[in-house]
């Protein structure tokens, strides 16, 4: 479904955040981002949903070169981001955010489809539909994150980018928003996650990609992926030299979100 092939972007006249990054997404996979705070994963995600022009490289989405098209042509494409931080209006409602993302739908038929959405939303976030006439500032930091994602949903993405999405919220917020990128995986769409939490991210995707200084590599099954939850290396033989004595994060993430 999406492809990026030699990508390197930066922010102003400063040097490349990203280094030649390469990665790919399949229709109905959900694909993680997982680095260090500064590692590069939102410039990735800016630079797909064109917030932030690519320098160098392609993005290819449906097999198109969308790499010259700007954010809101990507986005009536079906390539949405629920960016860092939120970036919500915070003095307008809860429903006056959410009907802000039916803009990529067709004008005729906007208003159709965002009624079907916005009852899509609801039903995934009843809190939502109860708060649907405060102020969208009034809400927690995990409900404003719930209107984030179902105001990307109101555009009826066909991949969904999710930037740090547990940044910030309690466990059960977190376990909240996961089960419902879940479900809405189950019903086909793709989504990419960046996330600094690895086993979060792990935990809840079908392949990873591991990001360190712009520089992009593919986890290769499940001894990679639990050697970088342990902070370490694989040797050419495939054993594993860990860096630490650490826990099995991967098994702890998803017992803790089991639990709440």
């Amino acid at each position: 479904m999406l492809e990026t092939t030699g990508l390197r972007a930066g922010y102003g006249r400063g040097p490349d955040v990203l280094l030649d990054a390469r990665l790919r997404i399949g229709a109905g996979e959900i694909v993680a981002m997982i680095g260090l705070n500064g590692a590069g994963k939102s410039t990735i995600a800016r630079t797909i949903a064109g917030i932030l022009p690519a320098r160098r490289g392609t993005v290819a989405f449906d097999g198109d070169d969308i790499t010259a098209l700007s954010t809101d042509e990507r986005a009536r494409r079906g390539l949405l981001l629920v960016p860092e931080g939120r970036e919500l209006c915070t003095t307008m409602s809860v429903q006056e955010n959410l009907t802000l993302g039916t803009v990529p739908l067709p004008r005729a038929d906007r208003r159709r489809r965002g009624a079907e959405n916005l009852e899509l939303v609801y039903s995934l976030f009843p809190i939502l539909e109860e708060k649907a006439k405060q102020d969208a500032g009034s809400l927690s930091g995990g409900q404003q994150q719930m209107v984030a994602v179902g105001r990307a949903l109101m555009g009826s993405p066909r991949l969904l980018i999710l930037d740090e999405p547990s940044l910030g919220l309690a466990p059960l917020l977190v376990k909240e928003i996961f089960e419902v990128v879940a479900r809405l995986n189950r019903d086909g769409l793709s989504v990419l996650v960046a996330e600094q939490n690895a086993a979060l991210a792990i935990s809840h995707s079908d392949r990873a990609y591991h990001i360190e200084l712009g520089e992009v590599a593919e986890t290769d099954g499940e001894a990679e992926q639990r050697s970088l939850l342990r902070g370490g290396t694989l040797g050419a033989d495939g054993a594993e030299t860990p860096a630490l004595d650490l826990p099995d994060y991967r098994a702890m993430g998803r017992r803790a979100l089991r639990s709440g």
